[in-house]
């Protein structure tokens, strides 16, 4: 079985978003997962399609959003436009 890593980037400095990917990419990440919290289907606020589009622009692995939202339905396509694997 092979072991593949998902580096989060929930805790970065969004400052600096595009060193925090290029990093996580030098250390030998697999793909990107970003938590996606509407602040109703659970209790934080967190990011949006614009974030998936930054980091889409910095790397070309793999970025899995994790919809934890209401109705998540409604924002597959926005969230694959900006970039995300789904």
């Amino acid at each position: 079985m092979e072991i593949e890593v998902s580096a989060s980037i929930l805790s970065c400095d969004f400052a600096y978003l595009g060193d925090a990917v290029q990093m996580a990419e030098k250390a030998g990440i697999d793909r990107f997962h970003i938590d996606v919290m509407d602040g109703h289907f659970v209790p934080n606020l967190t990011i949006g399609p614009v974030i998936v589009e930054a980091v889409r622009r910095h790397t070309k692995r793999p970025i899995k959003a994790h919809l934890m939202i209401e109705n998540p339905w409604d924002y597959v396509d926005p969230f694959i436009k900006a970039g995300a694997d789904i």
